[in-house]
């Protein structure tokens, strides 16, 4: 079962049923990522399709080394003609191109398995809070503007102190021709119904210019 279809004499039979199993197994590898992804039709399409056309690749490269060496560059190319995809649709698309692979040597059953252990997988991911960040940390994320003649890096010392348990300096920037300093801090409120007034008393600090408090940046769609 495990073993490959393909003989050294290549039969339209043998390429009907890899190409047959290709394009299945890859229309459901594009319709578990579409359950869970927000991605276009035109990206769940070519990951169905993808396996069947690496599987091509493989079955006209196999044994040719000069061929295959056209055929790396050729698809090296396509790297500068694409834009960055975040990590679930290169999952997918790393997954579709090992079923290729697989079925372009003529291990069927290896696919299938293959597939089916993945998916499965992926699914019970996806389903549970597996990888979720820990809700219970409560941080925030903090971003004040101040006037270029305000000394950062004391002035909010005390109001930190008295309203967080955790702060950090994350980020300086200068902004408005370096008129003003944009500082982004990670805190954690000692208690979340203090925030109004924490705010109020970093405007009569900052001069009332603008004061961000929010959830922190999710960075759950960049490898």
């Amino acid at each position: 079962m495990l073993n490959s279809i393909l003989t050294e004499t290549f039969t339209i039979q043998s390429f009907l049923i890899c190409m047959v199993s290709s394009i299945l197994l890859g229309t459901g590898i594009a319709w578990v990522h579409s359950l869970f992804n927000q991605s276009s039709k035109g990206f769940v399409m070519t990951i169905a399709l993808l396996p069947a056309i690496v599987q091509m690749v493989i079955m006209l490269v196999n044994g040719n080394l000069g061929t295959g060496v056209a055929v790396m560059g050729a698809f090296s190319l396509v790297r500068f003609r694409s834009i960055p995809g975040n990590a679930k649709e290169i999952n997918s698309i790393f997954m579709a191109m090992a079923v290729g692979l697989a079925t372009g040597m003529g291990y069927i059953g290896i696919a299938v398995l293959f597939v089916f252990i993945i998916v499965g997988i992926n699914v019970l991911y996806n389903v549970t809070n597996f990888g979720e960040p820990n809700l219970n940390i409560k941080e925030k994320e903090l971003k004040i503007t101040i006037p270029e003649g305000l000394d950062y890096t004391e002035v909010f010392d005390d109001l930190f102190q008295q309203y967080t348990t955790k702060n950090e300096l994350i980020n300086v920037k200068t902004a408005n021709m370096g008129s003003l300093y944009k500082l982004q801090y990670r805190i954690k409120l000692k208690n979340p119904m203090d925030e109004k007034a924490f705010i109020d008393e970093l405007r009569c600090r900052n001069g009332n210019l603008e004061i961000n408090c929010g959830k922190v940046s999710s960075l759950s769609e960049e490898l």
